[in-house]
C-alpha cells in the first residue's frame, strides 16, 4: 500500500512532531550550536556510533580541533589518534581530507548550500541535509534509517527500503510532513522519535505523539514495517600477523589506503622462513566488520639477535616501537587488544 500523495495534507503530523520535540528532544551539547563545523563533526561521529558511546569522543575531538583550520593543519596520525575507539577510521580520514577541501575550495568557510556540502569527501545526502537544514534552514529531509522506519509505519507504506530509489521516495513522503519553519528541528525530531520511541523492536507506540495518525499502529501492523527484502551478504576473511619483538621493542607499520583499516598501524604480515624458529606463541581472535567476518592469527616471535631484528625492520620499512609509543598510534581493534594484553 502506497501513501496517497495527491489528496492528503500531512503537515499537521509534522507540527505534532515539533511540539513533542520541544518538550522531549534530547539535550545534547551539539544542539546548543548551529556552527556547521561542529554539526558536521557530530553527524560523522554518530553515523555509526551510538550517542552515549560517542559523546566524550565528540567533546575531545572538538576540544583538540575546534575549527576547520586546526583540523586541516593537523597531522593524519593525530587525527586518527583522537578518533581512537570510534572505529570505521575512514570517517576520520575523510574528515581530514574534507577540512582541506574547505580551506582550498571554499576559502576556509564552511559551504552553506546543500549541493556544495555534498561535495565534501565522506559527506552523503543524509549528512548534507542535516547540516544544511540545521545550520542554514534549507528545507531538505535528512533521510536515514529512522526516517524509513517512522514514515513506513505512519503511512503503512510497503515501499522496499533496500530499493535504490528508497531515499528519493521517502524524501517525498517526509516533505509532505515537513513544516516550512525549523526544518532542522524537524529532522532532529525524526531522529529522536526513531531512536527513542519508534524502535525496530519493541516500539513505544502507546506514548508516541503520532500514534493517532500512524496507519500501521491503527491497523495493528507496526512490526510489518519497514519492508526490507535485500539481504547483505557477508564474507569470511582470514588474516595472519607476526608480533616480532626484541626486548621491549616490536615492529609496526602504517597501512596504506587500500582495503580495510586505512592508515592504521599493524604488525608484519609476513616473515622470512628462518624466523619461524623464533615463534613462541599464537593467538587466534574473531572480529566482525560490516559485511566481513575476520579470523585473525597473531604469532608471537621473540628475536634473540638485535642485528637480525633491526635488519628485518630496515629491509621491510617497519618502525621499531614500544608499549609507551604505541599508545600514540591507532591500531585496528584486534591488534590494539593484543597490545593491551601484553603491556
Amino acid at each position: 500500500m502506497k501513501a496517497n500523495k495527491q489528496t492528503a495534507d500531512f503537515l499537521h503530523i509534522g507540527e505534532k512532531l515539533l511540539t513533542w520535540y520541544k518538550i522531549h528532544g534530547r539535550d545534547l551539547p551539539f544542539r546548543k550550536t548551529n556552527d556547521p563545523y561542529k554539526i558536521w563533526i557530530c553527524e560523522i561521529i554518530f553515523q555509526q556510533t551510538r550517542i552515549e558511546q560517542g559523546l566524550n569522543h565528540y567533546k575531545n575531538f572538538i576540544q583538540r580541533f575546534p575549527d576547520v583550520q586546526t583540523l586541516a593543519n593537523a597531522d593524519t596520525d593525530e587525527v586518527l589518534l583522537f578518533w581512537k575507539g570510534l572505529g570505521y577510521y575512514s570517517r576520520a580520514l575523510n574528515l581530514h581530507f574534507a577540512s582541506r577541501q574547505i580551506i582550498n575550495d571554499f576559502n576556509g568557510k564552511f559551504p552553506e548550500k546543500y549541493e556544495e556540502i555534498l561535495q565534501l569527501k565522506g559527506v552523503g545526502k543524509y549528512t548534507a541535509a542535516a547540516i544544511s537544514s540545521i545550520c542554514f534552514l534549507e528545507k531538505i529531509p535528512a533521510v536515514d534509517g529512522n526516517f524509513y522506519r517512522v514514515l513506513s509505519r505512519v503511512f503503512a507504506d510497503d515501499f522496499d527500503v533496500s530499493h535504490s530509489k528508497a531515499f528519493s521516495y521517502f524524501s517525498e513522503l517526509a516533505l509532505m510532513m515537513m513544516p516550512e519553519k525549523n526544518p532542522g528541528h524537524f529532522n532532529e525530531a525524526m531522529m529522536d522519535l526513531g531512536s527513542d520511541l519508534c524502535k525496530p523492536k519493541n516500539p513505544k507506540c502507546e506514548i508516541c505523539p503520532l500514534n493517532s495518525d500512524c496507519l500501521a499502529f491503527q491497523s495493528g501492523k507496526v512490526q510489518d514495517f519497514p519492508v526490507k527484502s535485500k539481504k547483505v551478504r557477508t564474507t569470511d576473511l582470514e588474516l595472519e600477523y607476526y608480533f616480532v619483538e626484541y626486548g621491549k621493542s616490536f615492529l609496526i607499520r602504517q597501512r596504506n589506503d587500500d582495503f580495510i583499516w586505512k592508515k592504521l598501524y599493524e604488525f608484519p604480515t609476513e616473515i622470512p622462513e628462518n624466523f619461524e624458529k623464533f615463534i613462541t606463541g599464537q593467538k587466534t581472535v574473531s572480529h566482525r566488520l560490516t559485511h566481513k567476518n575476520l579470523t585473525i592469527h597473531i604469532y608471537k616471535l621473540k628475536m634473540k639477535s638485535k642485528e637480525a631484528f633491526e635488519k628485518f625492520s630496515n629491509e621491510h620499512d617497519f618502525t621499531i616501537s614500544n608499549a609507551e609509543e604505541s599508545h600514540q598510534k591507532s591500531f585496528p581493534k584486534p591488534l590494539e587488544n593484543y597490545l593491551s594484553l601484553l603491556t
